[in-house]
């Protein structure tokens, strides 16, 4: 249970209040580099788990709650710093939200949940990117960052199609001949 990639995934909680305080000092640039820290501590774990057969029921809930807390120190720190709208905000939050809840209530249901695909990954690597430009002030972040958000919508969708296929097919296997 407490193996190297669980620890990491721990370690990208505690970089959560690092993270908060340095920005909170006024270290924005510093305080995106701890936040990229924590990215990869996140691409370092799975990528441990999965290589040397180290995942457990415990990093596959905490992993993806680590990295959406995370997220969430991030965006509230930029809104209140005034950095980003709140409805850029409350965009990012909705998409998430729905999609923890939905995936919860799929979960204790018993139904088949879809693992991260290519444009979930993708996505998160331009909300990476979307930070980047919002903190370092540069041209075009709050346009990028709305796009991001479409993209994020976009991929839920996505993935929310794929998720009913699959409990469909799963439903028709277990239909009685």
């Amino acid at each position: 249970m407490w193996n190297v990639p669980n620890l990491l995934t721990l370690g990208r909680f505690m970089l959560i209040p690092v993270y908060l305080l340095v920005f909170e000092a006024g270290y924005t640039k510093t305080a995106f580099l701890v936040f990229l820290l924590a990215g990869l501590t996140d691409v370092l774990d799975g990528y441990i788990a999965r290589k040397r057969k180290l995942v457990t029921q415990l990093g596959s809930m905490l992993d993806p709650l680590a990295d959406k807390c995370m997220m969430i120190a991030v965006i509230l720190s930029l809104v209140f710093s005034g950095m980003i709208t709140w409805g850029a905000a409350l965009a990012i939050f909705l998409r998430d939200a729905g999609m923890i809840v939905g995936s919860a209530i799929f979960h204790f249901r018993g139904k088949l949940t879809v693992p991260a695909n290519s444009l979930g990954k993708l996505t998160t690597v331009l909300f990476y990117i979307a930070i980047l430009l919002v903190i370092f002030r540069l041209p075009y972040a709050h346009a990028y960052l709305w796009f991001v958000v479409a993209v994020s919508f976009l991929a839920s969708i996505i993935y929310i199609v794929q998720f009913n296929l699959l409990n469909k097919r799963k439903s028709k296997s277990n239909v009685p001949l």
